[in-house]
């Protein structure tokens, strides 16, 4: 008897750990790898060079450095491909910028910079497809030129996505770093900035490092994502800053699960928050967010899905959260498109706030479809009087305390 009682206390501190541990890989701070080509910048159009030396590096297990050279510190590139094995190495100072040209990006359909119904018609700056062990590296700067006007044209990137908001269309505007099919992606030190659509994103990857990344686009750059997890695993998100026009970190799932991603010593300015969802049909399960500190993000702690992309998000865990100047500060919505229609109704249950700190006033909500509450628990959450709180069809463990003391959010290190 006693036996099964201490296999009974195990299993359950065996699946308490699992449900925290995020990522399940042994994650260390990266170090630049050796390179075996030095490109020094000329302000030109490199991107041959750039992609020939690129390949020749990886077939060594390197990658190409990019440096400057004197005044010069520009490298300008159309799309380019990261094999196995290889990458990039930006040196400080150093700015790699996408050219601002349609043609380079179009896919073959002739509708890259344009608006149409769809919006997939361009390829990404960067592209890592069935890699392994490739990545990103150095103090340098990763530039989308969002804010430049296209090659033709008067507009730019974000005044193409703006239109498309207006006449309810989707903008064909590149991603800055596309990583699908692959293993063990490691983005360090770099800087991401004016991407003109989404800044990094996932599909069916399994080990994604981003180690004081740096994300710096403006809050009115429409669409623009910083960190996108999609159908993948075992992913790391730490020590970084990002502030964006959309959604500051968003982990989806559309055509397959996501699971085990650990958010780390992150600081959040302009955004959306952090985000699970819209997409969510796949199952999200397996979040860590650990030690975050958001200001001004228009949403904090956010999950959202509707009846036509939702499904099970489950096994997530927010702890030493700091959250300051944010509307809503937290957000669980299952109405996220009220006009949405289907039967792939969402599910949030095991959804766990332990130390979280709300010095601002906001709104609390948890948005539930009847029938299919969501499940919450909190564990000293501290917040702000003159803050709205509504549930509805939501079951909770804990209260939110109104005793938030303190006027400064730490900067996470």
């Amino acid at each position: 008897m006693k036996k099964s009682i201490y296999l009974i206390l195990i299993s359950i501190l065996f699946i308490n750990t699992a449900i925290a541990s995020g990522d399940t890989r042994n994650i260390k701070e990266p170090v630049n790898p050796s390179s075996c080509i030095v490109l020094k910048a000329n302000n030109k159009n490199n991107t041959s060079l750039i992609q020939k030396s690129i390949d020749t590096c990886a077939k060594q297990n390197k990658v190409v450095e990019l440096k400057s050279d004197n005044e010069n510190f520009h490298f300008y590139s159309g799309p380019i491909n990261i094999p196995s094995n290889g990458g990039l190495l930006i040196n400080k100072g150093t700015i790699l910028s996408a050219i601002p040209d349609p043609k380079l990006y179009d896919n073959g359909n002739n509708k890259c910079g344009k608006l149409d119904n769809i919006g997939k018609s361009c390829k990404p700056f960067i592209t890592v497809n069935n890699s392994e062990n490739s990545g990103i590296y150095g103090e340098g700067i990763i530039d989308g030129q969002g804010n430049s006007a296209m090659k033709g044209s008067t507009k730019t990137w974000w005044n193409l996505a703006s239109e498309a908001q207006k006449k309810n269309q989707s903008q064909n505007v590149p991603r800055l770093i596309v990583i699908k099919n692959s293993k063990n992606f490691t983005l360090y030190k770099i800087s991401l900035k004016n991407s003109p659509n989404f800044h990094v994103s996932t599909n069916n990857v399994n080990g994604l490092t981003a180690w004081s990344v740096n994300i710096n686009t403006p809050a009115d750059a429409r669409n623009t994502d910083g960190i996108d997890p999609g159908s993948s695993t075992n992913v790391t998100i730490a020590h970084s800053y990002i502030s964006t026009g959309d959604d500051n970190v968003a982990i989806k799932a559309s055509n397959g699960p996501t699971s085990h991603v650990s958010i780390i010593n992150n600081n959040f300015g302009k955004g959306h928050g952090m985000s699970i969802g819209s997409e969510t049909l796949g199952k999200v399960n397996n979040i860590l967010v650990d030690g975050l500190s958001m200001n001004g993000t228009t949403s904090g702690l956010r999950i959202k899905s509707d009846k036509s992309k939702g499904g099970l998000v489950n096994s997530i865990t927010y702890k030493n959260i700091c959250i300051k100047d944010v509307k809503n500060p937290i957000y669980l919505d299952m109405f996220y498109n009220k006009n949405a229609k289907g039967n792939k109704i969402p599910q949030f249950k095991d959804i766990h706030f332990e130390s979280v700190k709300v010095l601002t006033p906001g709104n609390f909500i948890f948005n539930g479809i009847k029938g299919n509450n969501i499940e919450v628990t909190f564990e000293n959450v501290s917040i702000k009087k003159g803050s709205i709180i509504k549930m509805d069809n939501t079951s909770s463990k804990g209260t939110l305390e109104e005793n938030a003391t303190g006027n400064i959010c730490p900067t996470r290190k």
